[in-house]
């Protein structure tokens, strides 16, 4: 059975493919992109490391009741606006529009990870983005009212801080643990 388009939107496909028994197997693909790029912003300050989250009003989860607001680290598409964007063009682009900062360091951290490899297609490149220009360079964008607020956490204090989020019904992105898991363990 080949990869069969049940629907298809500008940004999302529906698709249908072959299970491991021969049953059928229906997933999301997104056709305009690569994948996507997780970035993990460090921002070195005098008085030490903070680390960068976005709060976001995510249409999927709040009209479900699952949460109003998600938190995550910056992200975005890769290979959307140009085909031959690189991973690295990805993140410095992403970085910048979505938190106003430039990386003097950039470095992946995992290629090719999965969110829900049997709900879809889409892998993720996680990085660590090393800042030390404090000078935010542009605006940063809200994305069509998705990026609700930047927060700057210092390092020491971002388990208890992920915490109380959750306790006020905030979700948490997988990715967030995930990129922490990474910089956890960078040497």
């Amino acid at each position: 059975m080949e990869n069969k388009i049940l629907y298809e939107t500008k940004f999302l496909q529906l698709k249908q493919t072959e299970a491991p028994d021969g049953g059928k197997w229906f997933y999301a693909h997104r056709p305009i992109c690569r994948g996507a790029v997780i970035i993990l912003p460090v921002l070195h300050t005098p008085k030490g490391e903070y680390l960068i989250f976005l709060q976001t009003r995510r249409p999927p989860v709040y009209a479900e009741g699952k949460a109003e607001f998600c938190i995550e680290f910056p992200a975005g598409l890769l290979g959307d606006i140009d085909k031959e964007e690189t991973p690295k063009m990805a993140i410095k682009r992403e970085l910048l529009e979505e938190t106003g900062y430039k990386a003097k360091k950039i470095t992946i951290t995992a290629p090719l990870i999965t969110s829900s490899a049997g709900l879809s297609s889409e892998t993720s490149i996680y990085s660590i983005a090393d800042i030390f220009d404090l000078k935010q360079h542009k605006e940063p964008v809200t994305d069509g009212g998705i990026i609700v607020k930047t927060h700057k956490i210092p390092l020491s204090k971002v388990n208890l801080w992920l915490k109380k989020r959750q306790k006020e019904g905030f979700a948490i992105s997988s990715s967030v643990f995930g990129a922490l898991y990474f910089l956890l363990f960078r040497k």
